[in-house]
């Protein structure tokens, strides 16, 4: 499918291309085609919302699930009672004050609209959008049109026609090129259904000013979290994750400040960072997008979906984002970048305590690690999340088997001597595997660590240093032991000969690798598990009350 582009920027002596433009894109749109229209907010995925067949389409084009409802654009609130019923008094309020404008409203569904326009509900979404382009189209076109954000599903929305062409080239009949959007998040999505009326999404219309207008509005908790399981969304934006980058996301919450030197102290080298203009220079080793001052929500509003779709042309591995505060357009800014998330989510000012432990096998870190569980630590074993992933983690899985293809067996278990096989005697296809299970593990522990909350928490992995997760850790520490205590412990405990101890010791590195590389040491020199626990014990409880106390020192 060849997609036509409409440019329809207010540019000087073009008056009559723009008419003829208009009149080509309204055609369209009343012949079932799909257009891309500019708005406010975002550019639409427009169709005529009362023809099924193209209706379908959209969804087709994007990928978007069946159970989204999606929004019909009019013209103004005189074609309300033809599309909607049971209107309250105050929707015809709200819409004389703030149309054309950011706001959608959800209104009881006329007999007009189809199931599939309103994915079954027995409600219907509508709102007028404030620009000139799109609203000519709409009174050309003489149909309302339903018009979700013109991105492909769950990735970041299009402000711009470039964005839209980037996803939707040869997906859909045309593309309107109206300008860069003004708003830059959609629109705020109000329930007049129920009483008080409901925020289901904050958007381009900040709450306050309509709590001004009509008194106290409800929020709903999609807005803050996700969706329970098996609900329905009332309203696009609500049930599925949006907005997303190739690359996970983090939001980190707090205080400006704080928040920058959380991030600061989480990023590596392949991470990708989102960040109020003043703190930009703060990473000059990442791939940094600022999305505006800290005072100015506009412009983050403007900036925040480029700023997600830029990293995709990157090789950041991970994003760690800065979030505004809930007030005015902030609850939009900070809705999608927690969407973008999965609700992933950072508190800059936690009392979180993260200890890394690492070292060879034998050195006592299982002794150690018993010790953390009795002073109240999580521990988290990468050994264990790295195999529970092989096991249940599709994307993982086709990852290795596209690196190694045939090491998953017909029925997906895992062939390990194949693999291992394949790795552990060519060190650059073992650093291949290594550089797979890192992208999916160090995100899949970030995330146990953020569910853990004001605790103290203890990663265990003797690749601590190699995957980057030091980077999250308070401390880092290296369990070290003579040479000989370890291969007879590891005699004891494994059942093998003294020459396959050494070996396995042998192809592992040296304790001074570790020492040289860790916050501190632990070495394991005693008789006895019990004289190490002991030992062990009194390190611990030194270093947890020593790294609250510097916690405390920075909030003073």
């Amino acid at each position: 499918m060849h997609t036509l582009y409409f440019d329809l920027r207010d540019t000087k002596g073009q008056q009559k291309t723009i008419e003829d433009n208009i009149s080509a894109a309204a055609r369209l749109l009343r012949d079932g085609a799909l257009v891309a229209i500019p708005t406010e907010t975002v550019y639409g995925l427009g169709a005529n919302g009362l023809d099924e067949a193209a209706v379908r389409r959209i969804f087709e084009a994007k990928g978007r699930p069946q159970d989204n409802p999606l929004i019909l654009h009019l013209t103004g609130p005189q074609w309300l009672p033809r599309y909607c019923r049971d209107i309250p008094p105050m929707a015809y309020v709200l819409a004389r004050k703030f149309w054309p404008g950011p706001l959608t409203i959800i209104l009881k569904r006329g007999e007009l609209v189809p199931d599939v326009t309103t994915a079954g509900l027995d409600t219907v979404a509508v709102r007028c959008p404030n620009h000139p382009v799109t609203l000519a189209i709409l009174r050309e076109a003489g149909v309302p049109v339903a018009a979700p954000s013109a991105n492909l599903s769950g990735r970041p929305s299009c402000t711009s026609a470039q964005d839209v062409l980037e996803d939707m080239d040869g997906r859909i009949e045309g593309v309107v090129d109206g300008g860069p959007c003004v708003v830059g998040v959609e629109s705020t999505i109000l329930d007049m259904t129920c009483e008080p009326p409901r925020l289901l999404r904050p958007g381009g219309l900040p709450v306050e000013e309509l709590e001004r207008l009509i008194g106290p509005i409800a929020v709903d908790r999609a807005v803050t979290g996700t969706m329970p399981e098996g609900e329905r969304p009332r309203a696009p934006g609500m049930k599925y994750r949006h907005y997303a980058p190739k690359a996970p996301v983090t939001v980190v919450t707090g205080a400006p400040a704080k928040s920058a030197q959380e991030i600061k102290r989480r990023v590596g080298p392949t991470s990708g960072v989102i960040c109020f203009d003043e703190y930009a220079r703060m990473f000059p080793d990442q791939v940094v997008h600022p999305i505006g001052p800290v005072d100015d929500k506009l412009i983050q509003a403007q900036r925040v979906f480029e700023a997600l779709r830029a990293f995709d042309a990157t090789k950041v591995t991970e994003i760690y984002t800065q979030c505004p505060d809930g007030q005015g357009l902030g609850l939009a800014v900070g809705n999608r970048l927690k969407k973008a998330a999965g609700f992933r989510e950072v508190e800059a000012d936690s009392e979180k305590i993260v200890l890394g432990l690492t070292g060879g096998t034998g050195a006592g870190k299982s002794s150690a690690l018993a010790v953390l569980r009795e002073l109240g630590a999580v521990v988290l074993d990468c050994d264990k999340v790295y195999h529970k992933m092989l096991a249940g983690d599709e994307e993982m899985q086709k990852a290795i088997s596209k690196a190694f293809p045939g090491v998953f067996r017909p029925d997906g278990t895992l062939n390990r001597q194949k693999l291992g096989q394949e790795v552990f005697m060519k060190k650059e296809q073992l650093e291949k595997l290594n550089a797979i299970v890192y992208h999916f593990l160090v995100p899949e522990i970030q995330r146990r660590l953020d569910e853990a909350g004001d605790s103290i928490c203890a990663i265990d992995a003797i690749n601590l240093l190699e995957s980057g997760l030091d980077i999250v850790c308070d401390r880092t520490i290296a369990i070290t032991s003579p040479t000989e205590l370890r291969v007879r412990r590891i005699m004891a405990r494994d059942k093998i000969t003294e020459q396959y101890a050494r070996m396995r010791i042998t192809a592992q590195k040296p304790d001074e690798y570790y020492r040289s590389k860790c916050s501190c040491e632990l070495n394991n020199d005693a008789d006895t598990a019990e004289e190490f626990q002991r030992i062990a014990r009194r390190f611990f409880s030194r270093m947890i009350r020593a790294v609250r106390e510097e916690k405390q020192n920075k909030k003073i």
